[in-house]
């Protein structure tokens, strides 16, 4: 028997998934009567780094490769698919817009659209021109999906595609839409869009296996949305939009902890919220959202609709 506690690579530094790459080449040697990394290493002139690494063939057997001659494989996901749809324990995530700071520079839509690969047509991040009346004052008013903590688009979902995680989120799993579309007709915020083309995604992202966390690589025929970056969140880092908005718009936190923050400044999500009355939309839905609304109270800046102008 084959003691797995040996199997480990000989320098220290090397990480787990260098480890896991290297096997599934190193597989190959089993089912061959040569050695495929010397062999192909030499037809490449690749020179060995001295760097050895052990590795375990399909026979059971223990062997010693160069590094070098390793070459990779598609990237292994760093968690499953099950854990992603868990969502991070002992969280609840939330996100507070502040309509008093947004002057429509549309970066934090920019920011989202190249991190997922989304086509300008295609927003997932929307910027609204807003007036509440005939003589009231119009204001910009950035909307994304709203993460409901009773989402009616989970509900009609056939196939569990669009599900709600622990933490707050809710995500779509692309592997598994088919694009029935039923949850965009059930979402009150028309904050879902379908993707009916081809996406134009690097050859090297489309080779990546899906991940419902990163919504990459985008496919076609399927139901896509703001995912509030739970890639970035389990990192403890802010979604790409409160990072790219110059003017401090967004506030992303937990709201079990009662802070949030728009990277420069961070606050109790409570006194926030009662001290700056804020809201949710369509509140008497009874949907829930994890977004929050600050009204456009003392604004910084003037409303202009430079798109219509």
């Amino acid at each position: 028997m084959v003691d797995l506690s040996k199997i480990i690579p000989l320098n220290p530094q090397i990480q787990r998934r260098d480890f896991l790459k290297g096997a599934l080449l190193a597989s190959l040697a089993g089912c061959t009567n040569h050695d495929p990394f010397t062999t192909q290493a030499k037809k490449e002139s690749v020179k060995p780094s001295g760097q050895m690494v052990k590795l375990l063939s399909t026979t059971g057997e223990i062997i010693e490769v160069d590094k070098a001659y390793l070459k990779p494989t598609e990237e292994i996901p760093s968690i499953s698919n099950m854990a992603e749809r868990m969502g991070i324990e002992g969280k609840k995530f939330v996100m507070v817009i502040d309509l008093s700071r947004c002057r429509n520079l549309k970066k934090c839509q920019e920011a989202c659209n190249h991190a997922h690969f989304v086509s300008d047509h295609q927003n997932w991040i929307k910027v609204y021109p807003m007036q509440d009346g005939e003589k009231t004052a119009p204001y910009w008013q950035p909307t994304t999906c709203m993460h409901c903590d009773d989402p009616p688009c989970v509900k009609v979902c056939p196939v569990d595609a669009t599900f709600k995680r622990q933490d707050g989120i809710v995500g779509i799993d692309a592997d598994r839409c088919i694009g029935c579309r039923f949850c965009m007709a059930a979402c009150p915020y028309s904050t879902r869009v379908f993707n009916w083309d081809t996406p134009i995604i690097p050859q090297a992202v489309k080779d990546l296996p899906y991940s419902s966390e990163t919504s990459c690589p985008p496919k076609i025929g399927t139901v896509s949305k703001c995912d509030f970056c739970p890639d970035k969140a389990r990192n403890g880092e802010l979604p790409h939009c409160v990072t790219a908005c110059p003017n401090g718009v967004f506030f992303f936190g937990d709201l079990n902890e009662d802070s949030i923050t728009n990277g420069s400044e961070t606050m109790r999500f409570s006194d926030l919220i009662r001290d700056r009355s804020g809201y949710r939309l369509m509140e008497e839905l009874g949907t829930k959202p994890s977004v929050y609304y600050l009204p456009p109270v003392d604004r910084l800046f003037p409303f202009k609709n430079e798109e219509n102008s």
